[in-house]
């Protein structure tokens, strides 16, 4: 199924500058998605199933290697053992992420080792986590690994251009890292961690939908403070403000620090409430994570026998 891309849209500062946020309200919001809905027994199973789904199954440590990426890539194939989906009746039925995402130096290793999948291999660009290289640099190494075979391209935005007010510089930035990806989807990370009040990270979202994103991303997961439920409502709510005036469909990835399969089911339920169940599938929704799907695969284990399993018997790698 092909959905249309969001081409971008010219900069409209009017729209820009009419960004407010109401903290206590969007506090209070937060908080219900954590306590006024709850996901049982067989719900919860199907949901997490679906939450594997919709991972970017990552990687991004100093340490990285071609063993370990090959490894991941493996557990991207099957993130579920066969014992575990034949007891939860899904035995034969396709179960893999929704992409895998490395270092630009790994792309290489990551698609040969997903060669004869539809798994997407991600690479995080431009100078990441910090994207203080040069830019002429940061829009090279996008378009090396696009060369390489990275169908999708994990930017980060120069936070300089939004804590200046710099609207412009990071709108014609946004513009051009777009093109430099070519058919590759882009999601723009704000590292909203460093961007000092959410009326920022909403400002910030608008103009990186408007240079052309295909995603907007809260965090590298390397910030001091990386994805939060409040964070993620301003920018689910700016995506469907777009999408109200523009009828363009931008996807939405929160990264850093989502390590439960509570958490998970928490920004499913957050996505299903704000945007409605067509942004929980993998090419409007991701969930940037690692140790994630460890946690998911002991509470399946939990559901199908009663019990739950011990981490080294479904290792990550």
């Amino acid at each position: 199924m092909t959905h249309e891309r969001n081409p971008g849209i010219p900069l409209d500062m009017g729209w820009v500058n009419q960004v407010r946020v109401n903290l206590s309200a969007t506090e209070r919001r937060a908080a219900t998605l954590t306590t006024r809905r709850s996901i049982k027994k067989e719900w919860q199973a199907a949901w997490l199933l679906h939450a594997i789904t919709l991972i970017d199954l990552t990687t991004l440590q100093g340490d990285d290697t071609p063993g370990n990426v090959i490894r991941l890539c493996a557990k991207a194939r099957q993130p579920v053992r066969d014992d575990l989906l034949a007891a939860l009746d899904m035995a034969g039925k396709p179960v893999q992420v929704g992409a895998v995402c490395v270092y630009h130096s790994r792309v290489a290793d990551a698609v040969r080792a997903l060669e004869g999948t539809t798994i997407p291999v991600a690479a995080v660009s431009t100078g990441f986590p910090a994207g203080q290289s040069p830019y002429k640099q940061r829009i090279a190494e996008i378009r090396e690994s696009v060369a390489a075979g990275a169908k999708e391209i994990d930017i980060v935005i120069s936070r300089e251009h939004v804590l200046t007010g710099n609207w412009e510089a990071l709108y014609n930035e946004t513009c051009e890292m777009r093109a430099a990806c070519g058919d590759a989807h882009m999601k723009s990370i704000l590292a909203t961690g460093d961007l000092a009040t959410l009326r920022n990270v909403g400002m910030a979202s608008l103009v990186c939908m408007m240079g052309g994103s295909d995603f907007i991303k809260t965090s590298t997961g390397k910030e001091d403070v990386n994805a939060t439920l409040e964070v993620s409502l301003v920018m689910t709510r700016a995506i469907r403000d777009y999408h109200e005036r523009t009828q363009y469909q931008v996807g939405f990835k929160p990264a850093g620090g989502i390590r439960t399969a509570k958490q998970a089911l928490n920004w499913m339920i957050l996505m299903k409430e704000e945007l409605g169940d067509e942004w929980l599938q993998p090419h409007l929704f991701r969930l940037g994570a690692s140790a994630l799907l460890t946690d998911i695969e002991r509470q399946l284990s939990h559901f199908a026998t009663g019990r739950y399993a011990a981490k080294h018997h479904m290792p990550m790698v």
